[in-house]
């Protein structure tokens, strides 16, 4: 920050002098921005000062020897009680009363909410300005309960006698008792009165009014003390902490204002997990529950090896937990209640994470099996053989110790050459220099990545066992029953596997300290921070500062990891006072987001004609390879099942029966069936039409003629099972016969016979209801003109599922020539096609190509016998937008030269790319997946252009730093008091205090909400060490 720019400019000191004086007196607004008259003032002092008057006429009373002292605290807390009642009360009748409120006009936009206009003394808008009340009223009864109790112990405890045998000082006596009486009078008001802004923030709202209890249950506090001095007299260790917190307790209101001090809501749950951390040797959780779970079950731990009378048994139980207790339990829960799922369902869902996830989860649970085991024999044949020793240089627990030091200086020399900087100062000679590339940094890391493997193999396994050995010799525990052998043996063993780092540097101080002092009484306790390592984030708007701390957070990298070749081997880091000290870079895989606009492309005559064209052909082969991967399907069940019985072939779902109607044959379809689809791009979608009967393929029931090539799929219920038996691979089809009446359908049986003239054919065969017809003869001649048959004959002599059999060209030749299995691809293909396109075939507009491809298809008879087989339809949908994106590579790159190369490109999109919606589920799978490229087609409705977005996983090189930890706390510790009063309501906060050096504008964003900006992230992932 610039010595030219001061800390709080004008407008900012004004809304210091009003805010921070209220918040240290606990809520009185001494001083507005506005004119007020002078009985606002006085009123707050006498609500002010009233705790103190009356408790100074009970200890009056008791000065003067009329009362005694526990009367008098009865006396002042019973005044208190109903001064308090009558203060609430009276809010509440203000609030109820109506009362019209004029507001002053103001240009002063900071003061606008504070000012009101006042008639009189006691009017109803000076009492709801001066007690604005409680929300709840159970909240007015026990805050005023409360507010009586905390009069009357603070009666008893300010009393001048009880302060006067504590110290034996009338001078203390007397500044304690004034003083003393002003933090309680804080407490009081901010109870009962109106509560002040606190600067120690919890919870963005205070839905129950816990704000109000803050004070007094830091009060309390200090009272519970002086009562236990009381009652529990000739106890050495209460007086002289009674004596303490007496000075302590004049000093509570800057605690409370400084934001020391956390609030109650946070209280309890942030000393539990300071408890679980630093006392039981756990780690920070994500949730209050499972916070709450991980408390009592390391409690119990600890309470239970406690009462175990055998130091085997205490080892054995404490190696055991602390192991135990160090993995990721929910994770394990996770898995293992997946594991019972995946038992009752029988089969593996796609909701649930794959085969290969479930075998490493128990190799896994096997490996932490194998180490636990071993961990509870090496403690317990150490501690049973070898015995107890004290620590000397010969002894057993001795030579471990130097073993750790040795262990540890090798781990942390490991560590440095890890980075690029060594102690943050010399650039490592080790580490690549030039980290422009991937694949280069990966090549030249090769050393660097061997000495990992073998510094977490020292850590993760080596360093725990060694650990464990050394705890299990300590003479220490033969002091069973002991508290402190149970807490702190219980942190021992558990940090042994929770924070090994940690762990091993503290047995590393002890074993010193043991050999330098040869005690074994002391036992160090210490938690050392490595640095707090962030992901920074930043404000929606950039601002001036973001860009000086952006850039430097950029300078520092550059220096660390672009470096020229012909640099100095071992450089000094220039940046080395920043609060940055960069660390490595890992690749990482990303997306690349490129939005292309396709003006000239998706617009063009030639472009859109050949479209059409391409179209069939991607169709036929999206069919032709749906079908094979069913025939494999079919052929791997049939292996399986082969057992004497008919073979089930299991096939993909179909969720809709085979058609029973057929209508008119006409020459024609009315062109007014396609009026209301107009080309507006963003139209609603348009209501389909149904006024005709469909002509469809009819399959007579009861009919079960041996002719091949057609399956069967069977029904269980109004389900279909998508299974078939072997010996129901043929079946009577009926393809196009006359219009049948309804009521008379079971009496009529028209079955002409085709039958395939390749036996193999049946492999290749649609689905029986994709069969049937829905267009007139007329359109059934027009569409075998404009079938592609050179190209279904090449994609059928490329298929794989042949190739295993013998003579596989013989087989491919005989069903290319099969004109029956042609017929009914031809009959699919088409349909599907002017389903696309509508029948009238003509070159579709871009806008046609917008709404087909988000799914919005022109009506027709078509239309609705292709969305009647929702498989269909969506293989359909697939083969469009691969056309598209055909269209724009041919743009783009080239024609596309033969039929081989149309094949590989479109290989190439079903195992590399996803081309759909952005807003689809299937696009956040194939995120997930991994897939190499997305594509997405749209419309800017702001430059009247369609667009394409295409996403491309790469490999990038992140750059990684460590942020300086008590440079860090420092500035999240003073943060509330900072946006309270440093820059208040400012809008581009932090922007004057910007440092470029301690990253200050970056790094106080980073903070947690509500005092920080939130940062968006995953959900906890588990990583395995091993």
């Amino acid at each position: 920050m610039s010595p030219d720019v001061p800390l709080l400019n004008d407008y900012k000191q004004d809304f210091f002098l009003k805010r921070f004086p209220q918040t240290v007196l606990g809520g009185p607004r001494l001083k507005l921005g506005y004119c007020a008259p002078p009985y606002i003032y006085l009123n707050q002092i006498i609500l002010f000062l009233m705790p103190w008057v009356l408790g100074g006429i009970g200890t009056l009373l008791y000065q003067l020897g009329i009362l005694e002292d526990y009367y008098t605290a009865i006396l002042s807390g019973g005044l208190m009680l109903f001064t308090a009642f009558v203060i609430q009360f009276t809010s509440l009748h203000a609030r109820n009363k109506s009362v019209t409120v004029e507001r002053m006009l103001t240009t002063d936009i900071l003061a606008e909410e504070d000012e009101h206009e006042f008639t009189s003394c006691a009017g109803a808008e000076t009492i709801k300005f001066l007690i604005p009340g409680k929300k709840y009223i159970a909240n007015t009864v026990f805050h005023s309960a409360l507010a009586g109790l905390l009069c009357g112990l603070g009666t008893w405890y300010l009393l001048p006698n009880r302060i006067t045998l504590l110290y034996g000082s009338v001078g203390g006596t007397v500044l304690l008792f004034v003083f003393g009486w002003m933090t309680l009078c804080i407490g009081e008001y901010s109870l009962i009165v109106n509560t002040a802004t606190e600067t120690a923030t919890f919870q963005t709202q205070d839905t129950y009014e816990i704000t109000p209890l803050m004070r007094p249950l830091y009060i309390f506090f200090f009272f519970s003390v002086d009562l236990a001095h009381r009652f529990m007299v000739n106890v050495p260790v209460l007086q002289q902490l009674n004596q303490l917190l007496h000075i302590l307790f004049i000093f509570l209101p800057f605690l409370w204002a400084l934001g020391t001090l956390p609030p109650p809501d946070a209280l309890f749950l942030w000393a539990m997990e300071q408890v679980l951390e630093f006392g039981l040797g756990g780690s920070s959780v994500s949730t209050h529950l499972w916070l709450l779970i991980m408390f009592f079950i390391s409690a119990g731990t600890a309470v239970t090896s406690y009462f175990i009378p055998s130091t085997v048994g205490v080892v054995l139980f404490m190696t055991g937990l602390g192991f135990l207790l160090s993995l990721n339990l929910s994770k394990i829960g996770f898995v293992f209640k997946l594991n019972v799922i995946r038992h009752r369902v029988g089969t593996k869902s796609k909701t649930l994470p794959n085969c290969s996830e479930k075998q490493f989860t128990w190799k896994e649970y096997l490996f932490y099996i194998i180490v636990l085991v071993l961990a509870l024999l090496e403690t317990g044949l150490l501690h049973h053989f070898a015995g107890f020793s004290q620590i000397a240089k010969n002894s057993p627990q001795a030579i471990l110790g130097y073993i750790l030091m040795v262990l540890f200086i090798i781990l942390w020399i490991l560590k440095e050459i890890q980075n690029v900087y060594i102690f943050g100062i010399f650039r490592n000679p080790f580490y690549p220099k030039d980290v422009q590339t991937v694949t280069l940094f990966l090549e030249k890391q090769t050393r660097l990545a061997k000495i990992g493997v073998v510094r977490r193999i020292l850590l993760n396994l080596v360093s725990p066992f060694a650990m464990i050995a050394f705890l299990s010799l300590d003479s220490s525990l033969q002091g069973l029953h002991s508290v402190s052998v149970s807490i702190g043996f219980t942190r021992a063993f558990r940090m042994v596997w929770q924070n090994t780092e940690n762990a091993l540097l503290e047995t590393v101080i002890v074993s010193a300290v043991h050999l330098l002092i040869s005690s074994t009484d002391i036992w160090w306790n210490r938690s050392l921070d490595t640095g707090i390592r962030l992901l920074l984030g930043l404000e929606l708007q950039e601002t001036s500062c973001h860009t000086a701390e952006a850039r430097r957070v950029d300078e520092v990298f550059e220096s660390a990891f672009e470096q020229e070749e012909y640099a100095r081997v071992c450089s000094i880091n220039e940046h080395f006072g920043n609060v940055l000290t960069p660390c490595t870079a890992l690749p990482v895989k990303l997306y690349s987001d490129a939005r292309n606009v396709l003006s000239g492309i998706i617009d063009s005559h030639d472009n859109l004609r050949e479209f059409k064209g391409d179209l069939v052909k991607v169709l036929v082969w999206i069919l032709v390879q749906y079908c094979s991967r069913r025939s494999s399907m079919q052929e791997n069940v049939h292996k399986i099942e082969n057992k004497g019985k008919a073979s089930l072939i299991v096939l993909p779902a179909l969720n809709t029966p085979p058609q029973t109607e057929s209508p008119e044959d006409t020459d024609s379809l009315n062109s007014e069936t396609l009026d209301d689809w107009s080309d507006d791009v963003f139209g609603e979608e348009p209501t389909i039409k149904k006024g005709r009967e469909k002509d469809q393929l009819k399959i007579l029931p009861g009919i079960n003629l041996p002719i091949p090539g057609s399956v069967e799929s069977q029904r269980v219920g109004n389900h279909s099972t998508g299974t078939v038996t072997e010996n129901s691979l043929y079946k009577a089809i009926v393809l196009g016969y006359p219009a049948i009446d309804k009521g008379k359908q079971e009496d009529m049986a028209y079955i002409p016979l085709m039958e395939f003239s390749c036996s193999h054919s049946h492999l290749l065969s649609l689905p029986e209801e994709w069969m049937s017809n829905c267009l007139p003869n007329s359109k059934v001649k027009e569409m075998s003109s404009l079938f592609p048959e050179d190209w279904y004959q090449f994609v059928l002599k490329q298929l794989e599922c042949f190739h295993s059999e013998e003579n596989a060209s013989v087989v491919v030749e005989e069903i290319a020539k099969d004109r029956v299995l042609k017929d009914f691809y031809v009959h699919a293909v088409m349909t599907c096609y002017f389903s696309l396109f509508g029948v009238d075939n003509m070159i579709p507009s871009p806008g046609h190509i917008l709404r087909v491809y988000n799914g919005v298809l022109p009506w027709s008879v078509a239309l609705d016998w292709l969305t009647e087989k929702p498989e269909l339809f969506q293989l359909a949908l697939k083969a469009f937008r691969y056309t598209l994106k055909l269209m724009i590579d041919k743009a783009s790159l080239g024609p596309v030269e033969d039929f081989k190369e149309l094949t590989n490109c479109l290989e190439e999109y079903e195992s590399d790319w996803y081309i759909g919606l952005v807003s689809d589920e299937k696009w956040k799978e194939a995120v997930l997946q991994e897939k190499p490229y997305l594509f997405s087609l749209g419309y800017d409705p702001h430059m009247g252009v369609y667009t394409g977005r295409v996403l491309t996983l790469q490999e990038l090189l992140i750059q990684i730093g460590k942020l300086n930890t008590e440079a860090v706390r420092g500035q999240w510790a003073n943060l509330s008091w900072e946006l309270l009063y440093a820059t208040n309501d400012d809008e581009e906060r932090y922007s004057i205090q910007a440092h470029p050096l301690l990253l200050r504008n970056l790094t106080v964003q980073a903070a947690d909400p509500p005092l920080g900006y939130p940062i968006y992230s995953s959900k906890p992932l588990h990583i395995r060490l091993f």
